[in-house]
């Protein structure tokens, strides 16, 4: 259902066609159109199928409806629509428009621009690409690289040169990265949105293995974390075909300038940081762009600011934050567990297969497309975090009695009492474990009464058994309304074979009553 939720947005949202969404999503575009043609039967809003769950969207995608019986349509004059777009003033719609008047059963909107399309494709399959202000930024790695040092070994580490390139502009931004992993392609991308002060509508990449998950001429996959970043920025992903580099001339030509004007001008230089590097890229940058045009007036900043930066989709208030998620199950704790650490989540969901979106500093967890619960990151091993709504009424009673609220209970019972369950919060190594065994002993007040587990308090402090087991047994036995005596007294036997005290004291100056040492 992401890859559904991905389509409706992209035609709901952002207006695109249904052969950009069905190559953006790797989806057939009939597929496309089904899905748009349900949300349109059913007459709901995006902000609706936002609310609701995977389960209740597959509902409505998959409602079978009765088909409808094909008709023969009126096929367009292509040759004749070719030649009147050549005049001024002449567009597609006006020429639909036109055609409907006189076929209203003839092809919709949509189908008439796509064989148009494909007709003229056919006609002309090596086009030149015209582009639009703000339509498209074109992203790409160099296969030059450039080097930083390691300042106390020399030790030198290659680093990566991502590049973006605005389509009508030229505009373009380079940036050093460590790697080319998913994590660094997308904090590129966040950065290059930063540098233009916008966003496009259409992000093409290469066929990178960080941003696209299976590359396909037709139907390319994108990762996961790629279209999250986009849906973020309200962008949509385009990768270029594959083996198809006219579709991506833009970062090859941007990659090339990069090489020329920025890596060649630092090739004998030393960088002991990253950071350094980039401020180095970033002062030859402002210098590129600012090159003046060799065949056209201005430059490609001139250039940008009089075309692509007013056409910009404006920035979010928060930049995107890249998220990792994982795959989970609920134990029977109501916990799911991230890097040895465990989350609670509302105990309604034990067993539940659910979905973890962590950053450096947050953990949301999702079921069914919904959040269920949120947590700042812990990395502490073996240790929980959890939430007191998130459990069932019995363990939040639980969690009200406090260390202070058992000793002062405890007083209320008595001073035996009290000096038993201070003894046991002293004697336990954590807090959970000793108010646990301190709840138990104090409720057997219920069971029995007040006075009684007082005197059993009492009898434990004489006989130093603190444990919840000894006081109950003391309690259930009836030993707390017998007067304690000691098990091991002394006993003074009389026979004549048993020498006394003044037996020792002979030949010694030891006098009777004294002990030796």
């Amino acid at each position: 259902m992401q890859t559904a939720r991905e389509v409706l947005r992209l035609a709901m949202i952002c207006g695109r066609k249904v052969s950009d969404i069905a190559r953006s999503c790797n989806v057939n575009h009939k597929t496309v159109s089904k899905y748009i043609a349900r949300v349109n039967e059913e007459a709901i809003t995006y902000a609706e199928i936002e609310a609701i769950s995977d389960t209740e969207l597959e509902k409505i995608l998959k409602n079978k409806r009765g088909r409808k019986s094909k008709k023969t349509l009126k096929q367009p004059d292509f040759n004749s629509l070719h030649t009147e777009l050549k005049k001024k003033g002449v567009t597609r719609q006006l020429l639909w428009e036109e055609y409907i008047r006189d076929n209203p059963n003839g092809y919709q909107r949509t189908q008439f621009f796509h064989h148009y399309s494909k007709w003229k494709k056919a006609l002309n399959p090596s086009m030149r690409q015209t582009h639009k202000a703000g339509e498209k930024m074109f992203v790409d790695y160099s296969g030059q690289t450039a080097e930083i040092t390691n300042q106390a070994t020399g030790e030198k580490k290659e680093v990566q040169i991502f590049v973006a390139v605005l389509g009508a502009s030229n505009y373009s931004y380079a940036e050093a990265t460590l790697s080319q992993n998913l994590s660094d392609w997308i904090n590129s991308h966040v950065n290059a949105f930063k540098y233009f002060e916008g966003v496009p509508a259409l992000v093409v990449p290469d066929n990178l293995k960080s941003g696209v998950t299976h590359a396909c001429r037709y139907e390319p996959e994108v990762n996961r974390e790629y279209r999250e970043m986009a849906v973020h920025y309200d962008t949509t992903i385009f990768p270029a075909r594959v083996r198809a580099p006219k579709d991506k001339s833009k970062a090859e030509n941007g990659v090339l300038l990069v090489q020329r004007w920025i890596l060649a001008a630092l090739r004998n230089r030393i960088f002991f940081s990253l950071s350094d590097l980039n401020q180095a890229i970033y002062q030859l940058l402002i210098t590129l762009n600012n090159r003046p045009f060799n065949k056209l007036s201005g430059c490609r900043r001139s250039l940008f600011e009089t075309i692509d930066h007013a056409s910009l989709k404006p920035l979010p208030q928060i930049p995107y934050v890249y998220a990792n998620w994982k795959i989970a199950r609920v134990g029977m704790d109501y916990h799911v567990e991230l890097s040895e650490h465990f989350y609670s989540v509302p105990y309604q969901y034990l067993s539940h297969k659910v979905e973890l979106r962590y950053t450096q500093h947050t953990v949301e967890v999702f079921c069914n497309n919904r959040r269920i619960a949120s947590h700042m990151r812990d990395d502490s091993p073996r240790e929980a975090t959890s939430r007191p709504e998130h459990m069932p009424k019995s363990h939040q009673e639980y969690l009200k009695w406090t260390p202070i609220k058992l000793l002062n209970k405890a007083k209320e019972i008595g001073d035996g009492t009290y000096r038993v369950i201070r003894r046991v919060m002293e004697d336990k190594n954590h807090s959970l474990p000793a108010s646990r065994l301190a709840l138990g002993i104090i409720r057997l007040e219920k069971k029995f009464s007040a006075e009684r587990l007082e005197a059993a308090c009492l009898r434990a402090i004489l006989i130093n058994g603190y444990s919840y087991k000894s006081i109950e047994s003391t309690l259930s036995k009836g030993l707390d309304r017998k007067k304690w005596e000691p098990d091991n007294q002394p006993v003074l036997i009389d026979h004549e074979n048993v020498r006394g005290e003044d037996y020792f004291a002979q030949d010694t100056n030891i006098q009777p009553g004294e002990y030796l040492c």
